[in-house]
């Protein structure tokens, strides 16, 4: 599975982005994961292949995944933006449902100024 991630960028605080990230292959999950400078990679989210979702706990209700599942493409759209959210965000694929997160996207830069 290859992931193509799109959509990263500069944005003031309390802006929206929306990242992309395409994958070619199927995946059963397709998630979001960001690492900041000097920290280590953390977890943001997750949808299934049938649209079950999970986030983590500080970012409900700022941030929200969907899925297209014709496109196989994974969205994060990204509101209300703080300069804590800057970070690399990485794309990330299960193949299946006892799976780990195996295949990783490049990684999009997020900055958000403050």
């Amino acid at each position: 599975v290859q992931l193509q991630a799109s959509g990263g960028g500069l944005v003031q605080a309390g802006g929206s982005l929306r990242l992309s990230c395409e994958a070619h292959g199927r995946t059963f999950a397709m998630g979001w994961f960001r690492q900041a400078p000097g920290k280590g990679r953390r977890f943001v989210a997750q949808i299934t292949s049938s649209g079950d979702s999970t986030y983590a706990d500080s970012l409900k209700g700022r941030f929200t995944i969907s899925r297209d599942n014709a496109k196989n493409t994974v969205y994060l759209q990204m509101n209300s933006l703080k300069p804590d959210d800057t970070a690399v965000y990485y794309c990330a694929a299960q193949v299946d449902s006892t799976s780990n997160f195996g295949f990783w996207g490049q990684g999009t830069q997020v900055t958000v100024s403050s």
